[in-house]
């Protein structure tokens, strides 16, 4: 987490994730870029159809120098000087710019705010951050408020227990490093998805062993349905984060389906970190 790129729409959620951000580059002495964009309209002339007109590069220029100044406000809420934030104020497609940011700052991670009110496309613009956590090459944090990073002790990765994610566990173990927290893996059972417990805790134990984990405990629990299986899970048993992965032609989704992760995100209220599952 050297390099911690910080999208922001001036938001409440999203000054809250830029708070996160300088805690966490302040633990591994990285930086951050602080990163706003200016979604160019596609307007086409009513003379004559689908035919596009030009924008005016001087007017998006001036409007470029006034989000900096807004962008060097939030800047200044860093009150850790030794910590370098640099802004970026741009005009483009949202999804292409984030991408095009991340392979310029060489960034290791996107940490975005959420409201958390609709579900996940409600979580930054609109539909955008839905489309980041999807193609995005690097883990992405999403945080509807700010935390103390040192109270994540405990990691929540709801999982169905698949032996072909390797890229996501070295980053999963990088994380739970990084907080050196507790890793608590979740089966949840469905009657769509049944296991016996002795079977259950049996592949539990499986995965552990497979992957290699440690300072980990095994989890099994019997709901009708795996999000309401999650979200009890991480309010009962006091979980400070939950992991899960994404599919990235699959829209945003983990182990389970979109509309899993979808209700998780819209009603928990701890951090919710993200990264592709890359098959091996």
């Amino acid at each position: 987490m050297q390099r911690i790129l910080v999208p922001t729409d001036f938001s409440k959620e999203s000054k809250e994730a830029f708070k996160v951000a300088i805690q966490l580059a302040s633990k591994t002495k990285g930086e951050i870029v602080l990163l706003n964009i200016l979604t160019i309209p596609n307007l086409s002339s009513t003379g004559f159809a689908g035919e596009t007109l030009p924008f005016d590069p001087a007017y998006f220029t001036e409007v470029i120098d006034d989000i900096k100044k807004e962008l060097l406000k939030i800047k200044e809420m860093n009150k850790e000087k030794s910590i370098k934030v640099n802004i970026e104020a741009v005009y483009g497609d949202f999804v292409i710019t984030i991408k095009n940011m991340i392979e310029k700052h060489k960034i290791d991670l996107v940490v975005m705010g959420t409201s958390g009110a609709s579900g996940i496309a409600e979580i930054f613009i609109g539909s955008n951050t839905e489309k980041v956590v999807r193609f995005s090459p690097v883990p992405v944090l999403a945080v509807r408020e700010a935390i103390d990073i040192k109270s994540i002790r405990n990691i929540l990765l709801p999982s169905t227990l698949l032996f072909n994610q390797i890229h996501f566990i070295r980053k999963l173990k990088e994380l739970q490093l990084f907080f050196n927290a507790t890793l608590h893996i979740l089966l949840i059972n469905t009657p769509l998805h049944f296991m016996r417990d002795a079977d259950a805790h049996e592949s539990l134990e499986e995965f552990a062993i497979h992957y290699k984990l440690t300072n980990y405990k095994l989890h099994f629990r019997n709901y009708l349905h795996e999000e309401d299986g999650i979200l009890s899970f991480a309010n009962t048993e006091g979980m400070d984060l939950v992991a899960m992965g994404t599919h990235a032609r699959k829209g945003l989704a983990h182990f389970f389906n979109i509309s899993i992760t979808e209700n998780v995100v819209n009603h928990i209220k701890i951090p919710i970190w993200t990264y592709s599952l890359k098959e091996s």
